[in-house]
């Protein structure tokens, strides 16, 4: 199985790793201390982003040297927060952090998923009582494979799994963000995902 490394340690990433962990794969978590994302990265082959999207864009164009040729997951969403700490806005509106992430790494292949949901689904998705949905956007395909075998190995059925296309597609999954606060203010922090009706 190919090492995997979290960037962040908050609630998304050390729910991630430890789910990631649970279901064999070899992880590394990265904190906060310096040089710990650089060391984490360089000898990983699939890197996952759950720092804060507001930061992540700079955090991970410093590690463009340890990022060539790896696998960036990213699960972040780039938002300006409200007076009550919800999202309330796009830091990039009509494009997206994944498409930053893959126009400022070029040489990273960049696939963006699991951020259409609050974060316990990411890794219990059968906790829900309807199906949910996963996307996956990226330009290279065996990139996406290998994210798809993953979300797999985390408990998403094959058929969950929605390959949307290009990067650009992330554009998309990222505004959906929008939807989140107005549903924590009806509903509550109860977990839920975005899914599409078939």
């Amino acid at each position: 199985m190919p090492e995997i490394a979290v960037l962040g340690n908050g609630r998304v990433g050390g729910n991630l790793a430890a789910a990631l962990t649970r279901a064999g794969h070899a992880v590394t978590v990265a904190g906060r201390a310096p040089g710990a994302a650089a060391d984490a990265a360089r000898t990983a082959q699939i890197v996952v982003n759950a720092t804060p999207g507001a930061g992540s864009l700079d955090r991970l164009v410093a590690l463009r040297g340890e990022l060539r040729g790896k696998i960036l997951v990213d699960v972040s969403n780039a938002t300006l927060d409200g007076p009550d700490g919800l999202p309330a806005d796009l830091i990039y509106p009509g494009s997206s952090l994944a498409e930053h992430l893959q126009d400022a790494l070029p040489e990273t292949r960049v696939v963006k998923t699991l951020n259409t949901m609050l974060f316990p689904v990411m890794t219990a998705p059968d906790t829900l009582t309807q199906a949910p949905d996963a996307f996956l956007s990226g330009e290279d395909p065996q990139a996406k494979q290998i994210v798809r075998e993953l979300l797999v190995s985390l408990g998403w059925r094959p058929e969950w799994v929605t390959d949307l296309g290009g990067i650009r597609t992330a554009r998309a999954t990222e505004a959906a963000i929008l939807f989140v606060p107005h549903v924590i203010r009806s509903s509550g922090f109860t977990p839920f995902a975005l899914s599409i009706a078939r």
